[in-house]
């Protein structure tokens, strides 16, 4: 909060204590969550630890609250993320994985590919699919994004064929519109020519119709 008046700085830096505090004394699921989503809605850097701590509890609520507000701080919360997620179990590293993919940042993409492809949990997957689609590319230099893009088209196309479930192969579709849409900003137009092929074959021939209503309408937007 950059631009913040001495008054609005010392009221937001009340509000984050009160809210942290807040979370600290919760002492149910539904206080827990209430307290969490007010957190969240600060949108304060200051709240990024008590969030990612959130993540390992047992309150899948408050674990949707808190990787959201995670999601709206952006990068420096998947800072913190990226230096942490090695520690996580399980359950708090399928939520971890959720905030990277929905923040996009190019540092989380190789444990977002590995995800998207192998994670047992189809909703882990789902986001992580999705995710590779608003991948912040902009930000990895230029002589990396080709490459980069190439691994995540390449993973994508494997999902979208083979992954059973079909709300995963749909946000395959959802990610490979994605980064067909990048590449072709950034002049690496050729990367998308693939897309398109395994579009058309998920168009044809997948087996659920939501699946290829969605890759006809992304060939259509390409």
């Amino acid at each position: 909060m950059t631009d913040l008046t001495p008054t609005s700085a010392s009221l937001q830096a009340f509000q984050l204590q009160e809210r942290l505090h807040a979370v600290e004394v919760a002492d149910s699921a539904q206080t827990m969550f209430s307290a969490v989503e007010a957190l969240a809605e600060l949108q304060d850097e200051g709240a990024i630890d008590m969030l990612i701590r959130v993540l390992g509890y047992n309150n899948p609520g408050a674990a949707v609250a808190a990787v959201e507000g995670l999601i709206k701080i952006g990068t420096p919360a998947a800072s913190a993320l990226l230096s942490q997620i090695d520690g996580y179990n399980y359950g708090a590293r399928a939520w971890a994985l959720r905030v990277l993919a929905g923040i996009g940042d190019p540092r989380g993409l190789d444990l977002i590919l590995t995800t998207a492809s192998e994670d047992f949990s189809l909703s882990v997957r789902r986001a992580a699919a999705k995710g590779l689609g608003t991948i912040q590319w902009e930000k990895l230099p230029p002589d990396e994004r080709p490459a980069a893009q190439i691994k995540a088209r390449d993973v994508l196309l494997e999902i979208v064929k083979q992954d059973p479930e079909w709300v995963v192969r749909y946000a395959a579709v959802v990610g490979l519109q994605g980064v067909a849409m990048a590449a072709a900003q950034a002049g690496f137009a050729s990367l998308a020519e693939p897309i398109l092929a395994g579009l058309g074959d998920r168009a044809c021939v997948d087996e659920t119709p939501a699946v290829k209503a969605r890759a006809q309408w992304a060939i259509s937007q390409l």
